[in-house]
């Protein structure tokens, strides 16, 4: 099922200038009735780190161990206990966030007035707007034809980047399909060989074409990094509408298939069909320890975000 392309029109960007502002104005009111007022200006390092080693904040002191660097030895607990110890400070790290979107073709669809694509730019630009104001280090990949990686810049400059290429003009399609599918196991793998170990990542998609044969090189992403995933489906998805005989078309391969809707058994197992599929991807996302929130296309998306 797809959008008259009438509905929508080509070289207008998915979000305006005045929904830009709106957001950002939604945000701001947030973070002044959540939190206390902080300083404008944060430094660059200031958040901490999980990794042990060289850095201000003292963490503990330990038996020496060979290979210690002696400078740091602590010579007040070395003396009381009659054996080396030394202190171990935590680093201090530079905060960073690379940002997944999915603007392949399974998320040009959308029957609630708003096309997934569309709300995912929308978490997007929420999420870089709020990590500016700490002066994170933000970049991204924009999943389409060909694939955009935005390489990570401080506050104002690395959302602005980002925000411009989630929400750059999306053509409908034309019909014949466009084949552009992510490869999961390819991109995790390539932003674990890119990123900083501890980045904050975050995948935004449909996740209509993650498999079980991705679920290893999610793992291995998770497991160094930190990572959130939010899942974009249209109420269609989940649930297919009573509306009679309907022609429907894959996206991805342009087939053509025509359904009667009105079919009582039918849509339940289509139901059937979508609920275990959505399962089977939570399980896939709960074995790699990573949390995936479902949301959907019409939700508002700054309550999608403060959603415990």
């Amino acid at each position: 099922m797809r959008l008259p392309s009438q509905l929508v029109e080509v070289h207008a960007p998915l979000l305006s200038e005045a929904d830009l502002a709106q957001l950002r104005h939604a945000l701001q009111a947030l973070v002044s009735a959540s939190y206390a007022r902080e300083s404008e200006h944060r430094h660059l390092g200031d958040v901490r780190s999980v990794h042990l080693g060289g850095g201000l904040d003292f963490e503990e002191v330990r038996p020496y161990q060979p290979g210690d660097d002696v400078r740091g030895m602590d010579w007040r607990t070395t003396a009381r206990a009659a054996r080396p110890y030394v202190k171990v400070y935590r680093e201090t790290h530079q905060p960073a966030l690379h940002i997944v979107m999915d603007r392949s073709a399974s998320m040009r669809f959308g029957t609630r007035g708003r096309l997934k694509v569309t709300q995912a730019a929308r978490l997007v630009a929420l999420l870089v707007l709020h990590a500016a104001r700490d002066q994170t280090c933000i970049g991204g990949s924009v999943l389409q034809i060909p694939v955009q990686t935005l390489a990570c810049h401080h506050g104002e400059h690395g959302a602005l980047q980002l925000i411009q290429a989630a929400i750059a003009p999306c053509p409908p399609l034309d019909g014949n399909g466009l084949g552009d599918v992510p490869r999961w196991s390819e991109l995790f793998t390539q932003l674990d060989a890119q990123l900083a170990r501890g980045s904050r990542v975050v995948l935004i998609s449909d996740f209509r074409s993650l498999i079980e044969t991705d679920a290893a090189a999610l793992l291995r992403l998770a497991s160094r990094h930190q990572l959130q995933a939010f899942q974009v489906l249209d109420r269609t998805e989940m649930a297919l509408p009573d509306v009679g005989l309907m022609r429907f078309q894959d996206v991805v391969t342009g087939a053509l298939r025509w359904l009667d809707t009105g079919n009582a058994a039918l849509r339940a197992a289509f139901a059937q069909h979508a609920s275990a599929r959505q399962a089977a991807q939570l399980a896939l996302f709960r074995r790699a320890g990573v949390a995936l929130q479902r949301c959907r296309a019409d939700a508002d998306a700054l309550e999608i975000l403060t959603m415990p």
